[in-house]
């Protein structure tokens, strides 16, 4: 069994394509750490909005470079969104119906380093 932390905490308004008014409404929630993961990771992503709308278009992006590297905690999008939903209905919605390809299993958000702090218990 791993060690050590698997929760972050959302401390400020995280940096994204979403609307400020939805980004603002990841601020004090706890979210799980996806997998194994217990500290940041540096991957190939997309921006919500503006990315490849399915894995093969985001293959051929990632093989043209156009996909940048960006460090943070990775989290599992639809776990995220029904925390999310618990506190900001209104917000989970905006996730579900402007994102909806982030509802498949294995699809994950990245939130920055330096809008979470690492907790080892969601309580």
């Amino acid at each position: 069994m791993p060690t050590g932390p698997s929760f972050i905490c959302i401390v400020s308004v995280p940096p994204g394509e979403a609307p400020l008014w939805v980004r603002e409404r990841w601020v004090g929630l706890k979210l799980p750490l996806a997998g194994r993961d217990r500290s940041p990771r540096e991957v190939f992503t997309s921006g919500v909005l503006s990315g490849p709308r399915n894995r093969l278009i985001a293959l051929l992006w990632g093989l043209r470079g156009w996909l940048p590297r960006k460090t943070g905690y990775a989290v599992d999008a639809n776990e995220a969104v029904r925390i999310l939903e618990q506190t900001s209905p209104v917000a989970a919605a905006w996730w579900r119906d402007n994102v909806p390809r982030l509802q498949h299993r294995r699809r994950k958000f990245l939130f920055a380093p330096s809008a979470c702090e690492i907790v080892t218990e969601a309580a």
